[in-house]
């Protein structure tokens, strides 16, 4: 599916943005795989998170019927506020799992599908590394292509058999009794510490992680909250094992990466916007300080918390002009997902714009650097790659037409950065940002942007 991007409109009001999907894997995993009957409202209806709860479903016997029909079922997009919602159920995303804890886990029979999802395949091969029998895990043609042995090998020290295809997928994974381990990740990486401290669950004796740099921290949150011997001081999280997760009982917050996209698309038309319950954990909002920079203004405020999860809203004030931006190796990692959003950005700043250090961004959907080379270019702007740098010449947008890359991130953010162009812009292959945010692009048309869909 093409888009036709005219300049011209506003992104303005009050919205909502899908829930995060990094917490719903954590969440449905933690349910599926704990004991007890949780209550989990509010999950996103993307690709990603329907992947993790297909593969939970042939896993877990008792969990099994309840996740697959929230996987498979229809849903629409509710083009007032971009939400989501099941057309068949009686009450609006609302999914009860029933646990049977680990010992309910059972051999799927053959391969795991995870699609599309690095945190789902990732995150699983933690929990298959402590059930007793041998799991299978593989996905698209994208994901057959990312890094794998960065779980890997800390399963194999705890006591797993780990086998990749060179590094990648798919995983095939024998369970064994688990030992906890120290362990200190190459690449900073929330997802291969969330499987350490998943495989962790099921280990004897204390296993601890030690960041050289901070992650998104939705794992340890969702822990401690559900009572688990966890501990963090000076950049390590200790977890004692063997442990069980109970019930849990909440409503997924909206997902802060999603809103950067709106804050975007609201910074570049110069409107006013709110966006309303949204997660805002300290550790996802790095972005706000780079757009700080960039001479973007937001407000945060806190209303309350879901699951150790601070909820509140998020609001974005008209400027005038955007700041080009330097941001060094060190911060990257924490903006790693809202790159190319803060790419669109910069290409309409007054100067150059450097971000540094960003060789994590070859591995993910897409080459992101490559991608933003390409898409940028095609749209009329100034982009180039020095190294492992996405260099942003600023100056504007001409007009013209771009590709997704297959990239969910990528889609939005060329979508995000036409709605300033001079001129038209068409961006194709839009249809994938149903990976992490159905309804996009009629949120952003009731917001007030002016986009066609194609065909």
């Amino acid at each position: 599916m093409r888009v036709r991007v005219d300049p011209g409109g506003r992104v303005a009001g009050a919205l909502s943005v899908p829930g995060d999907k990094s917490i719903a894997h954590r969440w449905l995993i933690a349910a599926a795989t704990g004991r007890g009957v949780s209550r989990l409202a509010g999950l996103p209806r993307s690709l990603d998170t329907r992947s993790t709860a297909t593969c939970l479903a042939r896993l877990c016997g008792a969990a099994g019927p309840a996740l697959e029909a929230w996987a498979s079922s229809p849903v629409v997009a509710d083009e007032r506020n971009g939400s989501t919602w099941n057309r068949e159920a009686s009450t609006l995303d609302v999914l009860n799992v029933e646990g049977e804890g680990r010992s309910g886990l059972s051999p799927a029979g053959s391969a795991l599908d995870c699609g599309n999802s690095g945190t789902t395949i990732r995150l699983l091969a933690g929990i298959a590394a402590g059930a007793p029998f041998t799991t299978v895990l593989t996905g698209d043609r994208s994901l057959a292509r990312r890094p794998m042995e960065r779980v890997a090998r800390p399963l194999r020290e705890m006591g797993a058999e780990v086998q990749t295809d060179a590094g990648r997928p798919p995983l095939t994974i024998t369970g064994s009794e688990l030992v906890g381990i120290a362990f200190e990740p190459d690449v900073p990486s929330a997802q291969v510490k969330s499987t350490v401290l998943l495989a962790a669950l099921a280990a004897e004796g204390t296993t601890s992680v030690r960041e050289p740099v901070r992650t998104r921290d939705h794992t340890e949150r969702l822990l401690e909250a559900l009572g688990a011997p966890l501990r963090q001081a000076d950049g390590r999280t200790e977890l004692d094992g063997p442990f069980e997760t109970g019930p849990i009982d909440g409503r997924v917050p909206g997902d802060p990466s999603a809103a950067a996209f709106l804050v975007g698309a609201a910074a570049l038309t110069g409107a006013p916007l709110e966006i309303v319950r949204v997660g805002l954990n300290p550790s996802r909002l790095a972005w706000v300080d780079v757009l700080s920079r960039m001479g973007i203004v937001t407000t945060a405020a806190t209303d309350g918390e879901e699951v150790g999860e601070p909820v509140g809203h998020l609001s974005v004030a008209p400027l005038s002009a955007i700041r080009s931006v330097r941001v060094p190796p060190d911060e990257l990692p924490l903006v790693i997902d809202e790159v190319p959003l803060l790419a669109a950005l910069a290409v309409h700043a007054g100067g150059e714009s450097r971000f540094e250090g960003g060789a994590e961004l070859r591995v993910k959907e897409s080459d992101r650097l490559a991608a933003l080379v390409e898409g940028i270019r095609g749209l009329g702007g100034e982009v180039d790659v020095e190294g492992d740098d996405l260099v942003v010449g600023g100056g504007g947008l001409r007009g013209g037409t771009a590709r997704s890359a297959a990239d969910h991130r990528i889609a939005m953010a060329l979508i995000v950065a036409a709605l300033a162009a001079e001129s038209p812009c068409e961006v194709e292959g839009v249809e994938v940002a149903d990976v992490s945010f159905p309804g996009f692009v009629p949120l952003l048309r009731a917001g007030g942007a002016d986009l066609e869909e194609r065909t």
